[in-house]
């Protein structure tokens, strides 16, 4: 166990040190959507932008797709948000989407995003230094980074996401009303993930008695990435 927290805690730090940073310019990228389209941060300046890590056969993921998501995206998007959906899936694992996939995913979802970006490479991943899915971001309309967390305040992957605190809609809602950010940071929001390998997330699922999880860890970039679980 020495040896699994130890090898955690030097992932954390070593992510933290290219972290994006609250209050600082989030950094541009080009990427291709699901349709074959070019997107490009930079071409939303002057909107706000929400940026989700995604992958829909992570259990914390598939509950917040339950409703509540596409929800809180119809909603924004019908106010000029842009809400940009990066799965980062290595294409060798069971869980990665091929475009066609990835569009039959979108419309029987009922996904309202503006885009999912194939980030198969994990580019994007890297750059922002995304630990779960979801892990999400808020830019505002300057292109500053003003929100890097979770999505909401109940870190299971159980409870009804409607009746959670949502940070994302909060930190949204705050620049849309003209407000200066909430500033929500990574060590006060306490993420639902870390970089784990098989063996801790067996370990955890044992200890937390979820024996009907399986430790399939997808693979992000060529990091390997297990399901989100949530750091103590």
């Amino acid at each position: 166990m020495k040896k699994i927290y130890a090898s955690l805690s030097l992932c954390v730090l070593a992510t933290s040190l290219f972290a994006v940073q609250i209050g600082q310019p989030a950094p541009d990228f080009n990427g291709t959507d699901i349709n074959g389209k070019t997107i490009k941060l930079s071409d939303y300046k002057g909107k706000v932008i929400v940026i989700e890590s995604y992958n829909s056969d992570c259990p914390f993921c598939h509950n917040q797709y339950g409703g509540a998501t596409q929800a809180l995206q119809k909603d924004l998007t019908s106010k000029g948000v842009i809400w940009l959906m990066v799965n980062s899936v290595n294409p060798k694992n069971d869980s990665h989407r091929t475009p066609e996939q990835a569009q039959k995913e979108w419309k029987d979802l009922g996904i309202n995003a503006t885009a999912w970006i194939d980030d198969s490479s994990g580019a994007i991943g890297h750059l922002y230094s995304m630990k779960t899915t979801p892990h999400c971001f808020v830019v505002n309309k300057d292109g500053t980074l003003v929100y890097d967390g979770a999505m909401d305040d109940h870190p299971d992957p159980f409870h009804d996401p409607k009746t959670a605190r949502n940070y994302v809609k909060e930190a949204v809602t705050d620049l849309i009303d003209g407000k200066p950010g909430r500033g929500f940071k990574n060590q006060t929001l306490r993420l639902r993930g870390a970089l784990l390998n098989r063996r801790s997330f067996r370990r955890w699922c044992f200890l937390q008695g979820q024996r009907q999880f399986r430790a399939r860890p997808f693979f992000f970039g060529h990091i390997d990435l297990a399901y989100p679980v949530r750091l103590q």
